[in-house]
């Protein structure tokens, strides 16, 4: 079957099941029309991804439809808001209807989980990339920022570290676990659960927020980074999920002090609100862990269970590094 580029928008994109009230006008025209709500602050990312960096090449569409929303969606999560509004720019190597239908039906089935409407984008022919820009809302003055870290505060993660990047070295032949264990890792892998909830659960309550994208120490390094402090990090208390502990690697936390695409959230808290804030996560059944302390002393450094410093010789993604990694950003 041909395809122009309009004929691919309108078999793909403008049905969907989202009609927001706040959107006036949407897919058709140059531009889309929007409305933002009084007393809110416009949160707007944007990433792309592209294959073989992003995602290996063999990942199955619906799966590359999925991440390339999750990942926009977990960049609102650590700021703390609700998701709205979406648009996609996508270059194509052909027009594949197989691909395309199934990309489309990831895509869409996360935006109906959380509410968010595709309102424009661009379809254009090269080598297969994704660019997806998300817009969503915060309460004025309640956006979670990376720069607010305070010495003394505890440092929480969600969820558990290391499954996607483990889902990768399986995807890569790397590594050979079970059928049951491979199908756990490569679900993280290919399609991450932004954490919206957690995010709007810790406004007004935490110093400091972001998503672990490119792995926990580059991700954690821009906090402290940001906040002009430092940071001390028990590997013992690094959440690893059954699956991941079933690998039974050779310093295990070295894998997930590093690998990225996990999309968990890292935050800040201070004492005085900490058992606020655990006692809101308990009540959403949000899993979070505490795994150090923010410092006075610059640096991110790593502790074992007697207090000896180890070194971390792996490292989190870098496009601009060489590295065999898929990345994320």
């Amino acid at each position: 079957m041909s395809s122009s580029e309009f004929d691919i928008i309108r078999r793909n994109f403008i049905d969907q099941q989202i009609n927001r009230a706040d959107v006036s006008l949407g897919i058709g025209d140059d531009a889309a029309l929007l409305q933002p709500p009084s007393g809110q602050s416009l949160v707007v990312s944007v990433d792309t991804l592209v294959s073989g960096v992003h995602f290996p090449v063999n990942t199955p569409p619906d799966a590359i439809g999925h991440k390339a929303l999750a990942v926009n969606l977990s960049d609102i999560a650590a700021m703390g808001a609700d998701p709205a509004w979406f648009t996609l720019a996508i270059t194509l190597p052909h027009a594949d209807e197989y691909w395309l239908t199934h990309f489309s039906k990831g895509l869409f089935a996360l935006a109906c989980e959380h509410d968010v409407q595709l309102v424009g984008g661009d379809t254009t022919r090269g080598p297969l990339s994704i660019s997806l820009q998300i817009m969503g809302f915060v309460p004025e003055g309640y956006a979670l920022t990376r720069n607010g870290a305070v010495a003394g505060d505890s440092i929480y993660v969600s969820g558990s570290l290391g499954d996607a990047g483990a889902g990768l070295q399986v995807k890569q032949g790397r590594l050979n676990p079970p059928a049951p264990v491979a199908d756990l890792l490569l679900e993280r892998l290919d399609k991450p659960r932004p954490k919206i909830a957690i995010g709007k659960a810790l406004r007004g309550l935490v110093n400091a927020a972001i998503d672990i994208s490119d792995g926990l120490d580059v991700d954690l390094g821009h906090v402290i980074t940001a906040s002009n402090v430092g940071a001390d990090i028990n590997i013992d208390k690094l959440p690893l999920s059954v699956a991941f502990n079933s690998l039974e690697l050779n310093d295990s936390w070295q894998l997930a002090a590093s690998a990225g695409d996990d999309y968990e959230l890292c935050f800040t808290v201070n004492k005085l609100n900490e058992a606020a804030m655990l006692q809101k996560l308990n009540i959403l059944d949000c899993v979070c862990t505490k795994i150090g302390t923010v410092s006075v002393q610059p640096g991110l450094r790593w502790f074992d269970k007697s207090g000896e410093e180890q070194l971390l010789q792996l490292t989190g993604y870098d496009h601009f590094n060489l590295s065999d990694k898929v990345g994320s950003k």
